[in-house]
């Protein structure tokens, strides 16, 4: 199982309060999934009845496909039930006991939040379920393969390298870099997804244990009503099946840029999807470069979306990837590998008549020795 790493404590400041609620927050939009998902549904059902009488009986199946919408939430909440069980992995012996008084302190999930929770569900089907198969191969494989390229000498121990995943969501990526016998360990800053993968890496033992509907609340571009409430089995891998291996796995919590600080201390960083999460691009690749060892590897494959662009209450930078790569090989890093036009999605509806593809960017770096 998954060695998750964090450290929760207890509220003896501000910085610790607003940590606190920041915790019970999310903890609040899990459990209010349900309610919230039924009640916008219910909007939908509501309009249904004020339309006229004519139009209303042409909808007899979309009355009955928003009744198995219904029940996929239903079915999405007992999955969401299954991770609150286990909310206690930051507090070791003593786990949270968030009692009703205080869900109403904190006040009703923003929609915000519940997008989050949303995006959790979809991330189940991109990192552990069959149907993520091809998208998590375009983007992971890539990355394998150069791991198994560079740390390919015989008299050096598989498990004697170092590869550390920032932004590592549930855990695929970290997991199958570990299961090839590499020490890995995964970083990840947000608290959907760390409950997420701490309840599929190490309460999940065995295949195919869960269901989800990942696209339900995906309305608008549906070609057959059926794709809608497509059922997604998770995990397509036993979790547990690492324990046989060489390699080491763990996951830490936190901030990328507060937790690694230690000069020289990895072989590899492979990042994919993570580095246009940052406010400044360039701290990223800063630490990168610091905690490498020398003559180590930095893996990446991504497109450049900047997730505070658009956002007026954040500041961001946002280099184009010339100029970024200018900054890359200012730091010192040599290019190894480079291709500009990789074909790759993220949490993908496969069956949407509308999809978002990236020509992400793939390179190889090292540091100088």
């Amino acid at each position: 199982m998954a060695n998750i790493e964090g450290e929760h404590r207890e509220s003896s400041n501000n910085a610790d309060d607003e940590e606190y609620r920041h915790y019970l927050r999310i903890i609040n939009a899990y459990r209010q999934y349900k309610v919230c998902s039924l009640n916008k549904l219910a909007r939908t059902e509501k309009y249904l009845c004020e339309i006229p009488d004519h139009h209303r009986v042409m909808l007899s199946s979309y009355k009955d496909h928003l009744y198995r919408v219904s029940d996929g939430i239903a079915r999405n909440d007992l999955v969401i039930q299954e991770i609150l069980q286990h909310i206690n992995m930051f507090d070791g012996a003593s786990p949270f006991q968030i009692s009703i008084k205080e869900d109403k302190h904190i006040g009703p999930p923003t929609v915000a939040e519940i997008d989050k929770v949303i995006a959790t569900i979809k991330q189940f089907v991109r990192d552990w379920s069959k149907d993520g198969e091809e998208e998590r191969n375009a983007c992971y494989l890539p990355i394998i393969e150069e791991i198994k390229n560079h740390f390919n000498d015989p008299q050096r121990p598989k498990h004697d390298v170092k590869v550390l995943v920032p932004g590592a969501g549930l855990g695929r990526l970290a997991w199958e870099i570990a299961s090839r016998g590499f020490t890995c360990q995964g970083n990840e800053f947000s608290l959907f997804m760390l409950l997420a993968s701490n309840f599929v890496l190490n309460k999940c033992n065995g295949v195919n244990l869960h269901s989800i509907f990942p696209w339900l609340h995906q309305s608008i571009n549906v070609l057959k009503a059926e794709d809608q409430v497509k059922e997604a089995w998770f995990p397509d891998v036993n979790p547990a099946d690492i324990m046989c291996q060489d390699g080491q796995f763990s996951m830490a919590a936190g901030d990328f840029l507060e937790i690694y600080n230690e000069p020289n201390s990895w072989d590899c960083v492979a990042t994919c999807f993570f580095i246009d999460c940052a406010h400044n691009v360039i701290e990223f690749v800063e630490t990168i470069h610091k905690i490498l060892k020398p003559g180590g590897i930095w893996i990446n494959l991504g497109p450049l979306l900047y997730h505070y662009a658009d956002m007026r209450s954040e500041n961001s930078i946002e280099p184009s990837y010339d100029i970024l790569k200018e900054v890359i090989m200012k730091f010192g890093f040599e290019y190894l590998k480079e291709d500009t036009k990789v074909l790759t999605t993220y949490t993908q509806n496969p069956k949407s008549m509308m999809k978002y593809t990236y020509e992400s960017v793939f390179f190889v770096c090292r540091k100088p020795m």
